[in-house]
């Protein structure tokens, strides 16, 4: 039933939208491509939905569909919009004639070909965008750079540089290339130490069989640490027993040792220089609302005091909301990821920063700071759903912690 709402729903939506294309040209090849890409996104979308999948999160051929008909419906929806609009336009100047007895041909004007112009025009840039995000937007990926002052950071890590990338999602990749580019880049950074904060598959350990030996290159002089994030645990596959999900977390956990990265579980490491020394504090995911809560940032700290410099790795900022941005105990960075910007956004430096995704999150990307401590929220390296980034753009965060003089 709820399949046939939906191809209701589409069909109503195109043939109103087909309108716009009808006013603007009469050319049966123009109408008959229209209709049969339509068809054919529609008839793709179904197929992928229809077929089995091994978990919750979409598969890449399910991804690419979806993406095709956002791209190709949110350009209908503009149409719809302008057709409607001008429809309304039409019923009431052709009431007006009515009731002042106008002798006019017709008493509902026809479609004027300039509105559809305009309409078709201003539903070419959602299609074009999120068409283009599918194509090269995923793979625009940013280093951004950062300089945080700090009281209280020890004096042989000042000018500390930290890289952290989040959010690989590498059951969504399909392009070895692409990421392997990406990973120079990380590289390329020569930071002291690279931080990884959660979400390495989709749904299954297995999604990283052919990455493993890539991203096993990653490589900083204190080493790479990793977390958890809420993809990480197979909650959103339909596992035949415990044994079984269990097992899979296992394989993700041995994995990242394989790969020679230190995975924090609620545990934390101390670096050192000199005589001094700054902790990296690793909690399990703990989001707000349905997510899993298995972060204990008391156990994770346990033996530290607010004395103590801290770099907490957590992968849900809405735990730093919740609890670490003014914990007594205190941690001076957080470092986080999950919410990708929604992949979707407009950001023009000192200027605007938007996404949906802001009204979920208070701290959604980049760089925060209460209580005197600060939050990084990576964009996230990855992509998950539709595959594509469209003006929020995968992203490398840089950091250079400096002694506040």
């Amino acid at each position: 039933m709820r399949w046939a709402i939906f191809i209701v729903i589409y069909i109503v939506f195109d043939v109103y939208a087909f309108q716009a294309l009808k006013t603007v040209t009469r050319s049966s090849w123009i109408h008959y491509l229209y209709l049969a890409i339509s068809l054919l996104v529609l008839g793709n979308f179904l197929y992928q939905f229809l077929q089995p999948g091994e978990g919750r999160v979409l598969s890449i051929a399910k991804s690419y569909a979806a993406g095709f008909l956002l791209a190709l419906f949110s350009a209908k929806i503009i149409l719809v919009l302008f057709m409607f609009g001008e429809d309304l336009v039409r019923l009431v100047i052709g009431g007006v004639r009515k009731l002042s007895g106008s002798n006019a041909e017709k008493m509902i004007p026809s479609r004027r070909g300039f509105v559809s112009k305009i309409a078709l025009g201003i539903a070419a840039i959602p299609f074009a965008s999120l068409l283009y995000g599918m194509y090269k937007g995923k793979y625009n990926y940013q280093v951004l750079s950062y300089e945080l002052e700090f009281d209280d950071l020890p004096d042989a890590f000042d000018g500390y540089q930290i890289t952290q990338i989040s959010d690989v999602h590498s059951g969504s990749f399909d392009n070895h290339k692409e990421i392997e580019y990406a990973v120079n880049l990380v590289n390329e950074q020569k930071s002291d130490v690279i931080f990884f904060t959660g979400d390495l598959v989709n749904n299954m350990a297995s999604e990283m069989k052919d990455w493993k030996a890539l991203f096993s290159t990653l490589t900083a002089k204190d080493g790479v640490f990793s977390i958890l994030g809420n993809h990480d645990y197979g909650d959103y596959v339909d596992w035949e027993n415990g044994q079984a999900k269990a097992e899979n977390l296992q394989q993700l956990k041995d994995l990242q040792q394989e790969m020679g990265w230190n995975l924090l579980l609620n545990e934390h490491r101390k670096l050192k220089k000199g005589n001094d020394e700054i902790a990296i504090v690793g909690v399990e995911n703990w989001g707000a609302g349905g997510f899993v809560k298995h972060g204990d940032a008391d156990k994770a700290s346990a033996g530290l005091n607010e004395r103590d410099f801290k770099i907490m790795l957590s992968h849900d900022p809405s735990y730093w909301q919740q609890k670490l941005k003014n914990d007594p105990k205190k941690y001076q960075l957080t470092l986080s990821g999950h919410t990708h910007g929604m992949q979707f956004g407009i950001e023009i430096p000192g200027w605007i920063k938007w996404s949906p995704v802001k009204y979920r999150y208070k701290n959604w990307a980049g760089i925060y700071k209460e209580f005197g401590n600060y939050i990084n929220v990576n964009r996230g390296f990855g992509y998950l759903g539709y595959p594509g980034r469209v003006g929020i753009w995968p992203e490398i965060s840089v950091i250079r912690l400096k002694k506040k003089v």
